[in-house]
């Protein structure tokens, strides 16, 4: 599964009135209170020009299977479920993330697989290219990241993670749609795609905190 509230969502502190028509239909995982700050530890990544032709046949393709798939104008790889942090906790919780990803180095993945996931509640379903080589270190990252999530006794990431970049999503439950041939066109769709090797070879340099309206940045060495 995939975090429920992701960068790109609507920020907990801009509205108190949670109306889902104002983003595209989504629904809030948990519910909006006064002071608590939705917060999510990821990798960014920029998308090039190579990858956004990529993602338009991709979205192109698979809108003949679910026309209502629109594509993420955001892209990331989540280290962390998206949490719930009191205010006076965010400057703690950033400074405890950087003392503890301050050793990391660069590195690289490759993120060539198609999949479909959902999100945990079932409220929206997406279309995204799984890690294929690079676990290693991504798992090194989620096991420092949970070490300051329990600090502040909130969730850590899922166990066996699937770690991937969300390139499309929905709402609802449309995974039977998207999953089996339409999954396997897909497929052949980046396996055939120019450079598509050089392409998703995807390098990290930095990981992003975003918490409510507030983004921090932790270098990698």
């Amino acid at each position: 599964p995939v975090p429920a509230g992701l960068p790109g969502d609507p920020d907990p502190e801009d509205a108190v009135s949670d109306d889902s028509s104002r983003h595209g239909g989504r629904v809030r995982g948990f519910p909006h209170e006064r002071g608590n700050w939705a917060t999510h530890v990821y990798l960014p990544y920029v998308a090039q020009e190579e990858f956004l032709e990529l993602l338009e046949l991709l979205v192109s393709h698979a809108r003949t299977y679910v026309p209502s798939l629109a594509a993420m104008e955001e892209f990331h790889l989540s280290l962390s479920q998206c949490v719930v942090l009191r205010y006076h906790w965010i400057e703690p919780f950033v400074r405890s993330l950087r003392e503890r990803l301050a050793a990391f180095h660069r590195f690289f993945c490759v993120a060539d697989q198609v999949k479909v996931y959902t999100n945990q509640n079932k409220t929206r379903t997406f279309v995204g290219l799984e890690v294929s080589a690079g676990h290693f270190q991504l798992l090194e990252l989620v096991s420092e990241v949970d070490g300051v999530l329990e600090e502040f006794d909130l969730p850590t990431f899922y166990k066996d993670p699937s770690f991937h970049i969300s390139l499309a999503w929905c709402v609802g439950d449309l995974s039977g749609r998207l999953e089996g041939q339409c999954l396997r066109e897909l497929q052949d769709i980046v396996d055939g795609f120019e450079e598509s090797a050089f392409l998703l070879r995807i390098p990290w340099e930095q990981i992003r905190c975003k918490s409510g309206n507030k983004y921090f940045s932790f270098p990698l060495r």
